[in-house]
């Protein structure tokens, strides 16, 4: 199976496995592309990571490494890949998802990270890429598309879910000011759907939500009757517009806390 005279055996074997493993390999991968046992399949990644052919991603994961000597292109250049095979049930959301969709020019270091596994450390780097992750329920598992990177399936929030868990938590879109700018641009959106993220916020069952979009939009002349939706969805209680801010003004109409700096409309 693995004759030829140019390529020693090993190297044969590895190439045989990358051609048939997807972006991230796993010990059922290489025990059915070498058809070995999964014992033996398992020592023998752990043997090409410590040479430094595979790297190891998590537990009976890797990734190619150093894949430039067998010639061969499958090197991970885009660590979405890894999403699937380590946060699964998961899905890429938050500034990451805003970045993808065009609703900012910021660029960040990161990638958000929804899952439904528990979450240990909110931070994590895997194999050179910086991962922030957020526990969510199963049920809050919906509002995704699938988004192929490389050869991998991905779950990623669409254009509204990713507008809406941004609402409902601010810090996964770096900051209710950078929230606000992406909803301000959401807005303008050829595919912008109120009725949508009106579905979506009511799914998610968080008041909080239509507090903060009903307050950002009120005064846009596009948003009138979404503005006017959100005030017929509020829940009882004040919440606070930023939770990582010092919200010290209370604005009655929305039931919400904001900074004393914000900008706020006169109107009672």
């Amino acid at each position: 199976m693995y004759m030829g005279h140019s390529i020693p055996t090993g190297r044969q074997r590895l190439a045989t496995l990358l051609r048939a493993a997807g972006d991230v390999i796993s010990i059922g991968d290489a025990a059915e592309a070498l058809q070995l046992v999964r014992s033996d399949a398992s020592k023998l990644l752990s043997r090409w990571a410590t040479q430094g052919w595979l790297r190891r991603v998590g537990p009976g994961l890797y990734v190619p490494a150093a894949l430039e000597t067998l010639a061969n292109q499958h090197v991970l250049e885009d660590p979405w890949v890894l999403v699937p095979a380590l946060f699964d049930p998961a899905y890429v959301g938050g500034r990451t998802a805003a970045e993808h969709w065009d609703l900012t020019e910021q660029i960040f270091n990161d990638i958000m990270v929804m899952t439904a596994r528990p979450v240990r450390e909110k931070s994590q780097q895997r194999h050179g890429a910086n991962f922030t992750l957020k526990h969510i329920e199963d049920e809050k598992l919906f509002g995704t598309t699938n988004v192929w990177r490389a050869h991998t399936k991905v779950q990623l929030s669409d254009v509204h879910r990713t507008i809406i868990d941004m609402l409902d938590d601010p810090s996964v879109g770096s900051g209710i000011r950078q929230v606000a700018d992406c909803l301000q641009t959401y807005l303008r959106r050829s595919d912008r759907d109120d009725q949508q993220l009106i579905a979506y916020a009511h799914k998610l069952k968080n008041g909080a939500v239509f507090k903060r979009l009903g307050f950002l939009i009120e005064g846009d002349p596009s948003a009138g009757e979404l503005a006017a939706e959100c005030r017929h969805r509020l829940s009882k209680g004040n919440a606070k517009l930023d939770p990582a801010l010092d919200c010290t003004r209370l604005v009655t109409r929305w039931r919400l806390w904001v900074p004393s700096y914000w900008k706020v409309s006169e109107r009672e």
